[in-house]
């Protein structure tokens, strides 16, 4: 497997047109992926309402709690 400064090697080998099309893909597979991440978290989310770990929030009562200082 090549490093990730291989990759970027190699990258510079290609041409402007070819660098662009490299980023768009690599773009779009982020995208995916964070969708992809999206849904998991929000089918565990619903696994956890269902199961009663959890319970329904207003949008202010989410922010005020994202608001407070997290103390570990």
């Amino acid at each position: 497997m090549k490093t990730f400064g291989q990759i970027v090697e190699s990258a510079e080998e290609l041409s402007v047109e070819e660098q662009e099309t490299l980023v768009s893909i690599l773009q779009h597979r982020l995208v995916d992926e964070r969708r992809a991440e999206l849904v998991q978290a929000v089918r565990e989310a619903r696994q956890e309402y269902k199961a009663g770990r959890c319970r329904a929030a207003s949008p202010t009562e989410i922010v005020e709690r994202a608001s407070r200082p997290f103390i570990a």
